[in-house]
């Protein structure tokens, strides 16, 4: 009866996170460059909501994705970031088990949100150029507000059943979690309950969407270069091109480190190395999706 009664609830209160490095002067640098960047990312990502939403002229399907996808984007920065950087001036780098449980379904929700976003707005750059005379038809406001739902629901879910995985989780003993965030992999290495189930769960979960919106992406841009190919004018296809340069340049950043992550061999020092890329990749896509979206800004919108 003890026993099953030891079961029936998580030993562990709290998990301790041993972040990217323990150089103290690495750690300065890496907190001012970190910084510096979630700064810009926040900065960008608000202003390019507000432009959006104050400027009748940008009342396109494509610049409401972006702003949808901006939003996201500050979401998932914001879940992560904030923490990281205080922990770089702290002892031991603790959160709580709730903490823990809210960052992972925080970090989980604004990622699948992105994957569907990018799908969709790689959807609207194939009506918008495969279809021009009927993409006011088939990008109607409530097309638009009923893929966004689609996205947002469809994120939820994913949320949902990666948190009750984490929650069927056991931790009665190991609490150092070794990442920079409360990511479910490194989580179910300390568990001393069977993962089986929950890891099948998790990975089908995440392996499908990420699977469905691959899918859309790439078959959007397989028509769009089969009609870009299609075209005489070189200026007609130079136009078509750049309404899609930027978007595809953050879809290749965001699956590209996905991948990576996740994918990749498993080696001994895999953990570390995906812990360094993660952080690495985050960067990078923060980097990509301000400019990127900046040009696309400049040149989508319009039906081709």
């Amino acid at each position: 009866m003890d026993s099953l009664a030891d079961r029936n609830h998580t030993a562990v209160t709290r998990f301790i996170l041993l972040g990217l490095t323990d150089d103290p002067t690495l750690q300065v640098i890496l907190f001012v460059i970190i910084l510096c960047i979630y700064l810009v990312t926040i900065f960008g990502n608000l202003s390019t909501i507000i432009l959006i939403r104050i400027s009748s002229q940008l009342h396109h399907p494509m610049y409401f994705f972006l702003s949808h996808l901006a939003f996201a984007d500050t979401g998932y920065s914001s879940c992560v970031t904030p923490n990281m950087l205080v922990n770089f001036f702290m002892e031991l780098n603790t959160i709580s088990y709730l903490g823990c449980a809210i960052q992972l379904s925080s970090v989980v929700f604004f990622g699948s949100t992105e994957c569907f976003l990018l799908a969709v707005m790689a959807y609207d750059r194939f009506v918008a150029i495969c279809n021009p005379l009927l993409y006011s038809a088939k990008m109607s406001t409530q097309v638009c507000a009923q893929l966004l739902l689609v996205a947002y629901t469809a994120s939820f879910l994913n949320t949902f059943s990666q948190t009750v995985c984490f929650h069927s989780l056991f931790f009665c003993g190991p609490n150092q979690v070794n990442h920079f965030f409360c990511d479910y992999a490194p989580l179910v290495e300390l568990s001393c309950s069977d993962t089986s189930i929950p890891v099948v769960v998790s990975s089908f979960s995440a392996g499908s969407i990420v699977m469905v919106t691959v899918i859309v992406i790439a078959v959007s841009y397989i028509y769009i270069l089969i009609t870009i190919l299609k075209m005489n004018s070189t200026e007609g296809r130079h136009k078509a091109f750049s309404t899609c340069t930027s978007h595809l340049t953050v879809v290749t950043l965001f699956y590209g480190t996905v991948t990576f992550i996740y994918v990749m061999p498993k080696s001994s020092s895999s953990a570390d190395q995906n812990k360094s890329t993660r952080h690495s990749g985050q960067r990078q896509g923060y980097k990509g999706r301000k400019f990127g979206d900046g040009v696309q800004c400049g040149h989508s919108g319009q039906p081709a």
